[in-house]
């Protein structure tokens, strides 16, 4: 199952992450190499949101990685939401169900 994090940020979210980016990065990583989480990153023009997609049994590993993350702690996220994704392509997988 494939789940959309989305991350509502603040309006000085790319100067106030410099200082926590390292730590976030470190749990995204961390979260990749366990095969949870696929991509992340801000969107751009305006930065006004950023996208996680993980693929994962549940919804609880999105939600400790939200609980966890420097950024949601010290305020940069104003408001987040996690969305069950139906994926109908993958380029990934030969055939889905």
């Amino acid at each position: 199952m494939f789940y959309l994090l989305i991350y509502d940020v603040v309006d000085d979210y790319v100067e106030r992450r410099t200082p926590l980016r390292q730590q976030h990065l470190e749990l995204a990583r961390e979260y990749a190499a366990r095969g949870l989480l696929v991509l992340g990153g801000a969107l751009a023009d305006p930065v006004d949101q950023a996208v996680l997609v993980f693929e994962a049994e549940s919804i609880e590993p999105v939600q400790a990685f939200v609980d966890r993350d420097p950024y949601v702690q010290h305020g940069l996220v104003h408001a987040h939401r996690i969305r069950p994704w139906n994926v109908a392509v993958d380029s990934r997988k030969k055939s889905l169900p």
